[in-house]
């Protein structure tokens, strides 16, 4: 893997080296990290706006759905004596 330069401040790189010292992963691995959750934030943030987009009726459907699959599970477990 080729690698690059970063340009930070001093204060930054210590705060980052500091946390992924704690972290026991490297400089490099926590980066990694730090920009994985900002992609996990990202996708949570765009699908909280489309549930808040989502009109009443098909959140409602969407909840008795769910709620049936939900008595179906538990029927089912309760059947096998889980």
């Amino acid at each position: 893997m080729t690698m690059t330069t970063i340009k930070v401040s001093p204060d930054t790189r210590d705060r980052l080296k500091a946390q992924a010292k704690a972290a026991h992963r490297s400089l490099g691995e926590y980066l990694v990290d730090l920009a994985d959750l900002a992609e996990r934030r990202a996708r949570f943030d765009s699908l909280r706006q489309a549930i808040t987009q989502t009109c009443a009726e098909t959140r409602a459907s969407h909840v008795a759905e769910s709620a049936e699959w939900e008595r179906t599970e538990l029927a089912d477990l309760s059947r096998r004596g889980a």
